[in-house]
């Protein structure tokens, strides 16, 4: 009679989840970057805690221990995107030695952030923003804190209302023209770099060419 190992050694093994060993912080910043790119190319409701646990190489168990669920997921990254962006900002505007060069130095970080982090604008700018009435919230509270410090940076002089005026019309050229290059670079790089690989490079601004773009626009 077969023995219940020799049966069991007979089967053909199903699918498996393999795993390298990391410590908690490295495993919680692993899930949280696998979570980012997903979210960003498929959207939040697209996008499964299933699909999460299989692009990070781990169980869906595991996945659970940091982090309840996919809305407390996306609402961490929303906070960290965020977070790195009002960094970069103010970093912008200490370095600029008045209102003009606010301006010019904010639209030159943030291209550069959305260009090396094109993940990160998906997330709070893509197309398939959640339906979620706490995530829409939280992402409008990012807008509202960039609008406030944009708004910030206006001559003094102006009448309030017409930094409020600016500060939408300057965000909504930076977001509008971001979303046009991260779009065309996604249709029309692709094509390209697989007919002409050695173009990936040349595809990507470089920090003088986002500089360049920035005090073109302001």
């Amino acid at each position: 009679m077969t023995g219940v190992a020799e049966i069991a050694a007979s089967k053909p093994p199903g699918p498996r989840v393999r795993s390298r060993r990391l410590g908690a912080t490295q495993r919680r910043e692993q899930l949280v970057a696998t979570a980012q790119r997903l979210f960003a190319e498929r959207g939040y409701r697209a996008t499964t805690m299933e699909d999460i646990a299989n692009a990070a190489g781990v169980t869906k168990p595991l996945l659970y221990q940091h982090f309840t669920s996919k809305r407390a997921l996306y609402l961490e990254l929303v906070h960290q995107v965020s977070g790195e962006l009002l960094d970069t900002l103010r970093t912008a505007h200490k370095r600029a030695r008045g209102p003009r060069e606010k301006v010019e130095n904010g639209f030159g970080a943030y291209f550069e952030l959305i260009v090396t982090h094109e993940n990160a604008f998906r997330l709070l700018f893509g197309r398939h923003a959640p339906d979620d009435p706490e995530l829409f919230v939280a992402v409008r509270q990012v807008e509202t804190a960039v609008l406030d410090m944009v708004e910030a940076s206006m001559p003094t002089e102006l009448a309030p209302d017409h930094r409020r005026l600016l500060a939408y019309a300057i965000i909504g050229m930076a977001e509008g023209g971001t979303r046009f290059w991260v779009e065309r670079t996604r249709r029309d790089g692709v094509a390209g770099l697989a007919d002409n690989p050695s173009d990936e490079e040349e595809s990507v601004p470089s920090p003088d060419d986002v500089h360049l773009m920035s005090k073109r626009i302001s």
